[in-house]
């Protein structure tokens, strides 16, 4: 009985799904335990292949190797993902693995990261998988070939800096009815075609746009079941060119409930050319992006105007990032502009329930602490107020040792002047160390 083989008497289709779970490398081995295990290793429906050795490109025959194993499986390959580095000289071999996969006719989940650098990057040529649910493509450059009909059952795309037309991603977007979820990143247009690009997916549920030089128009034409809209901008040395971009995006998503906004987005509204009565009624999670060193006036404006228009609100999440140190100058500016009073600020009177300031510096804490007093102080139905810290800085006035209690005391001064009910917990560290503030 000691002897006795117990794995090999379980269900085949079991003991493939557990070698679906273990690295490719073991999985073939096991092919030398019998007679009876020699081809259930090519049965398994999930391939991963990650980074090995230094990180430098991968040798064709590598990408040789991968096409035999895929050519090898004799079960539907569901899962394939694949992250490595590549030349562009190896195109045509990762083509004919392409080719291969879309042969198989089974691929539900395709992740291709490919780690080529702008001036060598792999082209691909993507081929119509008709089975295709999930798509994830990283650092390529994507052509649609001719006679292009799409992924009939695609949920979810990732695109992240990714080189693709304008005219080859608007296919894209439009032949795939059943999107789900989009993400788009830092995506590059070709040549001096910049994107130009219309929404209108009936399903569409969660949208991620980074909006940089290569855009031109972005605009949700249709997308009812849209709820979570997050919208960065990397154009930080022109901020006019993206304004008509943003603010007809921004306006256009008034069904959202989930709202993530970047700082260029914030100064790139032009507000005078919004309706004064605009609001979104369906948001309830704002999420803002901020530069401690671009904050101005302007900023400050549509920190408010956004406020105003989103009624219903009931976590707010502020993120303030930059290289800078924060200068008295950003602190006194904000506090003159936030302190003074506003009208038709109704989520801080009803709804607003949940504050998150979070620092990756303490040279930020002079904006954090304004952000923390302006709510404690407006907002009256807050429950909860979170200040987190991260990282350190020499630069700061507040050294590491004392940001917490100087933190808390200047926090206990801001709650005599109001009324509100708040805790306040200040989590500095990755210890998550935490200080309740009655």
């Amino acid at each position: 009985m000691s002897g006795m083989d117990r794995i090999s008497l379980l269900p085949s289709e079991l003991i493939v799904s557990i070698l679906c779970r273990l690295p490719l490398k073991d999985a073939v081995r096991t092919s030398a335990l019998a007679r009876s295990w020699r081809h259930l290793w090519t049965f398994r429906s999930r391939l991963r292949l990650g980074m090995s050795g230094n990180g430098s490109p991968v040798t064709s025959s590598w990408i040789e190797r991968v096409h035999h194993v895929v050519s090898s499986l004799r079960g539907p390959l569901l899962h394939f993902a694949l992250c490595q580095r590549f030349r562009s000289d190896q195109s045509p071999l990762l083509q004919r693995l392409l080719d291969l996969l879309h042969q198989k006719g089974s691929v539900e989940t395709l992740g291709l990261v490919l780690l080529s650098t702008v001036s060598d990057r792999v082209v691909i040529h993507l081929p119509s998988f008709h089975s295709l649910e999930r798509l994830t493509l990283y650092g390529c450059r994507v052509v649609l070939p001719t006679g292009f009909q799409g992924f009939e059952r695609l949920s979810n795309l990732t695109l992240q800096y990714v080189q693709i037309s304008n005219d080859d991603l608007n296919l894209l977007i439009h032949i795939s009815n059943n999107l789900t979820d989009f993400k788009g990143v830092n995506l590059v247009a070709s040549e001096d075609h910049p994107y130009s690009i219309k929404f209108n997916l009936p399903l569409l549920r969660c949208l991620e746009f980074s909006i940089n030089n290569s855009v031109e128009k972005v605009q949700v034409v249709s997308a009812p079941c849209l709820e979570q809209a997050s919208i960065l901008s990397y154009a930080y040395s022109n901020i006019e060119k993206v304004a008509a971009v943003t603010l007809g995006f921004v306006t256009s998503l008034v069904m959202v409930s989930s709202l993530n906004l970047g700082l260029n987005v914030l100064k790139s509204l032009s507000l005078a050319s919004l309706p004064s009565n605009f609001t979104f009624p369906q948001v309830r999670r704002l999420m803002l992006y901020l530069n401690v060193r671009a904050i101005d006036k302007r900023t400050c404006d549509a920190f408010i105007w956004l406020l105003r228009s989103v009624p219903f609100l009931i976590v707010l999440y502020v993120k303030l990032g930059g290289y800078s140190i924060d200068t008295n100058r950003n602190g006194i500016l904000m506090r003159e502009l936030l302190l003074k009073k506003h009208d038709g600020l109704s989520c801080l009177r009803q709804t607003l329930k949940c504050v998150i300031i979070d620092m990756d510096y303490l040279n930020h804490a002079m904006t954090g602490l304004t952000l923390v007093k302006f709510f404690l102080q407006n907002a009256s139905v807050l429950k909860l107020m979170k200040v987190v810290y991260w990282t350190g800085s020499e630069a700061s006035h507040w050294t590491g040792s004392e940001f917490k209690p100087r933190m808390v005391e200047e926090i206990e001064k801001a709650k005599v002047t109001t009324s509100s009910k708040a805790k306040v917990v200040v989590i500095h560290g990755r210890k998550n160390v935490t200080v309740n503030v009655k």
